[in-house]
């Protein structure tokens, strides 16, 4: 590349990607939602379906997005998830209602479809424009999708008030055309750096010793990740991972109603939801740039096995703190900086472990994880929530998190079969 070719300030991909995730992270605000479905008759079960619907269908379509980015750019994808997910949300507003089938269409299906296309687009971009700070730049790319659930929750709660002055219908709507809008805006800096380019004065390093003893010099197409148990083992501990986080973003009101001691059940809700609207999405947000600086030092690997472990020391502990306002507001705090964690780690992981040429189509099916922990995670919680037994989906989730510690440890650097 001629080095007087005028390039883009690589800092607009920030800007871009942070406002594309804010939409994207609505997912997460499903939880102001469900009190009052469940006033018009649903049961914890179907809040949770649809919330695991729209975790599916989130990571089903990412796998195939990553396959359209090279064919279509990654400005053209962004945008079309936004419309998509924007869709999804408007017609929910306008012909869902309270409707259970509706709903779980046109904001499970349609809207979990939305952020499947548009998802993998700032990670790509990012890693490209950001060599020499993947861990950094992609903790800031996906930080918004964390901070975007405390916005999307309040706006319909306690500072915007619409889902009681305007019906959770109309609240639908109007999320609908913001998030299109947000998104297609956030989608006109998704461009790849011209073919060579590199930022002004680094050169690529030299396979360090230690952490970063995974950096592979092959860069493996997907078909070839996918015969390796190291791509199996990767996607393993995410799924746990995701699982215990998800299903505590599921249980993140509906449980701590329940278990706050009798001096706390009058004002139940209102903490419950601060628990989810600030701490826990604060912590979210600020997790994925947290940990994606910290990886930078200490190698992915070791970073993934130090917040599996503590995620899974905390989530089984929560059963306990969640009666206690100032400890449920710790839990929800220290469950919600490493649930963020993981979308920082593992595109990094795989761009580490399997190379960064193909990291847009390869995290798509690492991803996958998440829509394994999106159906096991919340439904479990849900049906264990039916039969009065919340504390038992906490211990279960927690243990598969120690579990994906140890299965973390032992991935070395994948040859090529």
């Amino acid at each position: 590349m001629n080095s007087n070719t005028k390039v883009m300030n690589r800092w607009f991909v920030v800007i871009g990607a942070i406002l594309i995730q804010l939409c994207l992270g609505a997912i997460y605000a499903w939880s102001v939602f469900t009190p009052q479905l469940k006033q018009a008759g649903w049961s914890a079960a179907q809040t949770q379906v649809v919330f695991s619907a729209g975790l599916a269908f989130f990571a089903i379509v990412m796998v195939i997005a990553g396959r359209l980015m090279p064919k279509i750019g990654p400005r053209n994808l962004a945008m079309a998830g936004g419309i998509v997910l924007g869709a999804g949300y408007l017609l929910a507003g306008l012909f869902g209602g309270t409707n259970f089938w509706a709903i779980l269409i046109f904001i499970g299906v349609i809207g979990g479809s939305g952020i499947g296309l548009a998802y993998v687009v700032p990670i790509a971009v990012g890693m490209r424009w950001f060599p020499d700070k993947k861990g950094l730049i992609t903790g800031l790319a996906v930080a918004g999708f964390g901070f975007g659930a405390m916005l999307w929750v309040k706006l319909a709660g306690t500072w915007g008030n619409l889902i009681t002055d305007l019906g959770i219908s109309t609240t639908f709507s109007i999320y609908g055309v913001v998030f299109l809008l947000s998104v297609v805006i956030g989608g006109i800096w998704m461009v790849f750096p011209p073919e060579g380019w590199k930022p002004e004065g680094w050169t690529p390093p030299e396979q360090q010793p230690g952490a970063a003893r995974l950096i592979g010099s092959v860069d493996f197409s997907s078909g070839e990740m996918l015969k390796t148990p190291q791509f199996y083992m990767i996607l393993l501990t995410f799924a746990f991972g995701a699982s215990a986080g998800l299903m505590s973003i599921g249980l993140m009101k509906l449980f701590p109603m329940q278990a706050l001691t009798a001096a706390a059940v009058a004002n139940a809700s209102a903490i419950a939801g601060t628990a989810m609207a600030v701490f826990f999405s604060l912590a979210n947000g600020i997790g994925r740039i947290a940990w994606g600086a910290i990886s930078d030092k200490l190698g992915r690997k070791r970073s993934i096995i130090i917040m599996m472990a503590t995620q899974g020391i905390i989530v089984i502990l929560f059963q306990w703190m969640a009666g206690i306002p100032a400890l449920l507001y710790l839990g929800a705090t220290l469950i919600g900086f490493n649930f963020g964690g993981n979308f920082a780690l593992f595109p990094t992981m795989t761009a580490d472990t399997f190379g960064t040429k193909y990291v847009g189509q390869n995290y798509g099916w690492v991803f996958l994880a998440y829509g394994i922990g999106g159906i096991f995670g919340p439904i479990l919680g849900g049906k264990l929530g039916d039969l009065g037994n919340f504390p038992l989906a906490f211990t279960i989730c927690g243990i598969l998190c120690l579990f994906a510690a140890i299965i973390i440890s032992l991935v070395k650097a994948p040859k090529r079969v």
